[in-house]
């Protein structure tokens, strides 16, 4: 945490000066500035004063909440390709192994395959955007066109295979995260 920084903003919302910020905690201006600058660290007790002097506590200062992201756009997504496989992954969502859910995107070129995945706890879903893919879940295979989904319980190893001649895109959800 930039406390300097946070000194800052709070000042700066009350519209206060470091002069002012300063006379208020019988600080120098030039100590307000370096803290503010992070150049310096205030005592738990002038940390203290500078709080009350601007309406907080130290309990309230560092019982930050980090605001959930929502919004992912496509600079925050991660991308993956595997030329070898014929597939290329995209992560959906960045730091996904962290959520219950891991939404990715797979295409996979004609003939081209995911990796291989053991049996494990949690569902998956997909739908297929384009092409047509095949499923394999241990011994059960499942021939998947566009405009069709799958959801189901990894009982074996299981992966997508590109069932036909043209580029397949699949949006492929699973739970807990696993790619």
């Amino acid at each position: 945490m930039e406390i300097g920084n946070k000194i800052k903003r709070m000042r700066l919302r009350l519209g206060l000066t470091q002069e002012e910020l300063a006379a208020r905690t019988e600080l120098t201006k030039g100590f307000i500035s370096q803290l503010e600058r992070d150049i310096t660290s205030p005592s738990i007790a002038t940390l203290m004063d500078i709080l009350e002097a601007l309406g907080s506590d130290v309990g309230s200062f560092f019982n930050e909440k980090t605001q959930e992201k929502v919004v992912y756009k496509q600079e925050d997504m991660f991308v993956k390709e595997d030329t070898e496989q014929g597939c290329t992954v995209c992560w959906l969502v960045t730091n996904a192994q962290k959520n219950e859910l891991e939404p990715i995107l797979v295409t996979l070129s004609a003939g081209g395959h995911t990796n291989e995945d053991d049996p494990h706890e949690g569902e998956e879903f997909g739908y297929v955007l384009s092409g047509t893919v095949i499923l394999i879940d241990g011994d059960r295979r499942f021939r998947i066109k566009k405009g069709d989904g799958f959801y189901f319980h990894p009982s074996g190893v299981h992966y997508l295979q590109n069932g036909g001649k043209s580029e397949a895109k699949v949006l492929w959800v699973c739970t807990p995260p696993s790619f």
